[in-house]
This record gives C-alpha cells, structure tokens and sequence, in this order.
C-alpha cells in the first residue's frame, strides 16, 4: 500500500516510479479522489458540529418559551441527521474507491533497479562455481527420477491430476534432507528462527503481503473461505500483523518450511514435465522485518544465505538483480538465484530474495517505535526462498548424475541421508 503524504508531496517521483512499471501517471487522480474524500469528511464535520449547537439550541429555545423556534430547529437537526447519513455513504464509497485503486498499485521500485520489460532485461551480478563437463549427454531430472524408479508423475496424475509428482524412498529421504540441511544452516549458523506455521490462512493474512486482491487467481481456495499458501512469506510476516513492535526487537529474522500450492494460472504450457513448476512444492522460505534504515543491508544479508546454500552443495549458481518489468508486486527490489541445470544447459531460479520496504507494513499495520519516542514508523519487511526444496533436488539430481543412471549424494547431505553416498 503507498502512502498518501508522500504522493502528495512527491506526486513526480510516484509518477515516475508507475511509469517505470508500464503505468500512466497516477498521482493526480489518486489525489484527486483523495480530495473528494477529505470533502466529505469535512461536510460530516460541519454538519455533526451544527447539529450538536442545534440540539442545544433546541433546550434554550425550550427554556425561553419559543416553541415555534424549537419546533424550526427539530426540523434542522432531523434534515442534518438525513444529510449526515448520505455524506458517511459519500465517504464510505470514496474512501473505498481510493482503497482499490492503491491497493492494485504496484510498489516503486528502488532507483538502482535496473530498467527492462522482462527476464531478458536482468543483469547479473556473479556467478560461483563452474558447471561440471560431462562426458556423456546429462539427462534431465524427470528421466533420471523416473528411471531410477523413485519419481513417479502418473501415479501422482491418477489422484491429482497434472503438475504433481509421488517422491519415493531415496528421492523422497533427499527432499527431506535438503529441507533439514537449510534450517539447521539458517537456523544454527545464519541467526533465523525455525518456525511451523499454518499452510491454511484467512483473506487479510494474503491481503497484508499482497497476494489479494489482484492475484486470487493464483490461489487455491477452499469451500470454508481459507486459502492455502503460495509461500511461507505470507504466514511469517504477517506474525507482526498489528504489532505496535520495540526497537529492540528488530531485526526479527525467520524461516519455515512448508507445503506450497499455487495454481500456476499464469504458466500454461510452460515447464509441464517434471518438477519445476508444480501446483503444490515445499519451500525454505525466509523472512526478516527489520528498522527502515537497515533493509537494504538486509536485502544483501538475506542473499548470501541463500546463496550459502549452493555454496554448501557445490551447485554452481549466478545472481541477478531483476530488471523493474520482471519485479514481483510487493518488491522494491529484487535478486533471483539460478542455479545451473546441465540437463537444460541453463540457469534457472531457485530463489527470490526481495526488499518490499514498508509496502507490506502500510497493509497489515505493523510499526515500531522507535527508542526513546512516543510515535510509531512502520516496519520494513524483506522475504527470500532459501531455498524451493523441490527445485534444489533438480540440481542435484542433474549436476551429481553419473553415466549410469545413478547420483552421487553431495557430501553436505550424507549425514542427513543416513550415510548414502549414491542413489541407484
């Protein structure tokens, strides 16, 4: 959600940060609608204070003898109590017609945001490590899971339908181990607190980070009117939903790992094999709110632990700050993680670690105040997969794949493997 002062006193740079996400010019009508509002706020007011002075007036009135004066001033104070009624109906549809117009408006990007229509417009920022050289022809993860036995898509197709995967013995154990493996790190080493959250939530626990109103279609929603999770994101950050928070107890830095379920609304016919896009996947989300002053810090902070991740499995990866055309909603700015899949012969996302500055915050009224201060400032909130379980099993599977159909189990995972150094 944007706030208002700074539209009204910045209306050129809101404009330009719209224009930056393919958007005409907003300020002026938003304004304008803004106007309207305060309008008939003012006339409630007016009309609120009159009738009280007449409702006195009416006693006086009585008190003198005046009933022709009283009786004037009944008839004024039941015509205010109607005009009353329409100018809160006035307020009411105004208000809420300024409410849907902010709330479909993307965040501004952050001025170090590369400029760009889509993920061609991305500009790396490093690479580490360098893809394996095979000297057979790498197969790609689904024919090696499905080979192996242990991934089977039918089967799942017969209960669910397309986009979901049965995980079998070994494959099922490694998913596992990679989602313990990243929190024992983010957990023991990175500072983040282990959290289980719901995967079921209500509507304004999606509105608070953004998913409604404009993306229900991506959503799964069931008949009691609860939605299941796209990411663990909405559920932790929305644990400082309302909090008036202390200084002292920022940054609050978190991770989980749940089930997943989006509805893929938006990718018809893309990645249709396999795991890499699936209605419903496991992800090590992290999530940190922290003092306004320290989210960008925090943005880079975030990456490196998810890129540690990589680093641990010895997967190679690069990283990109997303151009403004390809940023998610919420975000100010944004660095994707790809990890090299040699079966595809490219890079693709495993993680996402954004900077949403106090959008998120405006949305579920979550501040802090400051040391020493009586008033309040709103929080800023930052998200990152760290990483998508399912996806980092893809890289796995690809880039330790032997000739002969079997993986090799990275040496960071054997302990949480019971001591299996391949899958055959």
């Amino acid at each position: 959600m944007h706030d208002l002062k700074f539209i009204r006193e910045n209306p050129e740079a809101f404009d330009k940060a719209m224009a930056a996400r393919s958007l005409e010019a907003q300020s002026q009508s938003i304004l304008d609608m803004d106007e309207t509002r305060r309008s008939h706020q003012t006339a409630m007011q007016e009309m609120q204070a009159r009738r009280n002075s007449a409702s006195k007036e009416i006693g006086d009135a009585m008190k003198a003898g005046d009933k022709d004066k009283a009786e004037a001033l009944k008839a004024e104070v039941t015509a205010l109590k109607d005009d009353l009624a329409k100018a809160e109906e006035a307020e009411r549809e105004a208000a809420a017609k300024l409410k849907s117009v902010l709330e479909n408006l993307p965040n501004m990007p952050f001025d170090d945001v590369p400029p760009g229509a889509d993920e061609d417009d991305n500009v790396e920022v490093r690479q580490w490590g360098t893809p394996r050289g095979f000297d057979f022809e790498p197969k790609q993860h689904f024919d090696l899971g499905e080979e192996l036995g242990y991934m089977d898509f039918e089967g799942a197709a017969k209960q669910s339908g397309a986009r979901f995967v049965h995980l079998k013995g070994p494959l099922a154990r490694l998913e596992r181990a990679l989602a313990t493996f990243m929190l024992d790190l983010h957990a023991d080493e990175h500072g983040l607190q282990e959290t289980i959250t719901p995967v079921l939530v209500r509507e304004d626990a999606l509105y608070g980070t953004g998913q409604l109103p404009k993306f229900s279609e991506d959503l799964f929603r069931t008949e009691e009117g609860f939605y299941m999770i796209p990411t663990a994101e909405v559920t932790l950050t929305n644990t400082v939903a309302g909090e008036i928070l202390a200084e002292d107890e920022l940054p609050k830095r978190m991770t989980a790992w749940t089930q997943c379920f989006r509805s893929e609304a938006g990718a018809a016919g893309r990645d249709t094999r396999g795991m890499i896009r699936q209605h419903q996947f496991s992800k090590v989300e992290m999530v940190s709110v922290v003092h306004p002053d320290k989210s960008e810090e925090e943005l880079e902070r975030m990456t490196g632990c998810a890129e540690e991740v990589l680093k641990r499995l010895n997967l190679p990866y690069r990283t990109v700050i997303l151009c403004v055309g390809d940023m998610g909603f919420g975000a100010r700015k944004t660095y994707d993680i790809e990890v090299w899949l040699p079966g595809q012969d490219k890079y693709r996302e495993i993680s996402s670690c954004s900077n949403c500055g106090d959008f998120q915050a405006r949305r579920m009224a979550a501040r802090f105040r400051p040391n020493g201060e009586k008033g309040t400032q709103f929080v800023h909130t930052l998200n990152g997969s760290g990483l998508a379980v399912g996806r980092t099993l893809i890289a796995v599977l690809e880039n330790y794949q032997n000739e002969d159909g079997s993986i090799t189990v990275p040496d960071a995972l054997i302990p949480y493997m019971g001591g299996l150094t391949v899958i055959k």
